[in-house]
């Protein structure tokens, strides 16, 4: 990979994010807003309409990057792809270990449902596998399965892991700083969802408060985590499976009326497990073969510098 300079000002760079932010809301209300477009008619049509305005958006995040990081002096197509996190080599190591480390923080609800069907007999079992391809089927013609585990994962993470990370790495942050400020831009796509609960949704302020608060919550620690493995990681697949994993699975809940005995020791064994593997699990050596000849953005070699 040649050596170039692409180095950018912290201001452009932090802007560069928030715009991008910004406009990853924004664009969702175009059709309506700005094209004039007759308001859709369907669940269906209204998320069709909000996928491609996510793709649209998702490309001109990628073609910023690629302007302000001068990408097109890079050799190759592969070099260029390989600052996105796009890369085919140790595939399989990023695709296993990520998803494995978080499922960690559900064993407590996978033991739990282990549970709840040890008492079914095999032919219930062989019904569920029986009835698996169909529910796949299902899955694939439902507008809300795509939004939830192909559109929102993979632009998501493309606009706030894949153009943000490597911009603010080239502007000089520490990793560590841009763990903690990346999802800052992350939550504010989510604040549209404020407007549709009290504008739209009929809820009351408070009502509406509570729940986008709630939202911006868990969507920073998520995006911490995510903006984690794409540093240590060097590579964009890694947080798109968690994050798909994370949507399919939902929050980690702990009800005591449900959990008993083996769930709590699950829950809090594979919380423990979770943080003790947080490092091991994401070293770079397990994901690259020369971490030693890293670009500014490729900064995964070490934690903080």
């Amino acid at each position: 990979m040649s050596t170039i300079d692409t180095s950018v000002s912290k201001g452009v760079a932090v802007s560069a994010c928030g715009a991008m932010a910004v406009f990853y809301v924004a664009v969702l209300y175009a059709p309506t807003g700005l094209l004039r477009m007759s308001a859709p008619v369907s669940r269906e049509q209204f998320f069709l309409r909000r996928f491609v305005c996510a793709a649209v958006s998702t490309a001109v995040s990628v073609a910023a990057t690629f302007y302000l990081l001068r990408l097109g002096e890079l050799e190759g197509l592969s070099a260029m792809l390989r600052v996105f996190g796009l890369r085919s080599d140790n595939l399989w190591q990023a695709v296993v270990i990520p998803v494995s480390l978080t499922s960690l923080v559900y064993m407590g609800s996978f033991v739990c449902k282990l549970q709840a069907h040890s008492n079914n007999d095999r032919f219930e079992w062989i019904s569920c596998l029986k009835e698996l391809p169909e529910g796949i089927a299902r899955c694939a013609g439902n507008v809300m399965s795509w939004r939830n585990y192909i559109v929102a994962p993979i632009t998501e993470e493309v606009v706030f892991r894949a153009c943000m990370i490597p911009l603010l790495l080239c502007a000089g942050f520490r990793t560590s700083t841009i763990i903690f400020l990346c999802p800052m831009f992350f939550s504010l796509a989510h604040l549209n969802h404020f407007i549709e609960l009290y504008c739209q949704g009929g809820h009351s302020f408070s009502r509406a408060l509570f729940v986008v608060g709630f939202q911006l919550g868990y969507t920073v620690v998520f995006g911490w985590y995510a903006a984690f493995l794409f540093i240590r990681t060097g590579t964009l697949v890694a947080p798109i499976l968690a994050h798909i994993f994370c949507n399919y699975m939902g929050l980690p809940t702990f009800h005591a009326h449900h959990f008993r005995g083996l769930e709590i020791v699950a829950f809090f064994a594979g919380g423990v497990g979770f943080f003790m593997l947080l490092f091991p699990a994401t070293r770079p050596n397990l994901y690259n073969h020369r971490i030693t000849e890293c670009n500014c953005w490729q900064a995964y070699c070490i934690l903080d510098q």
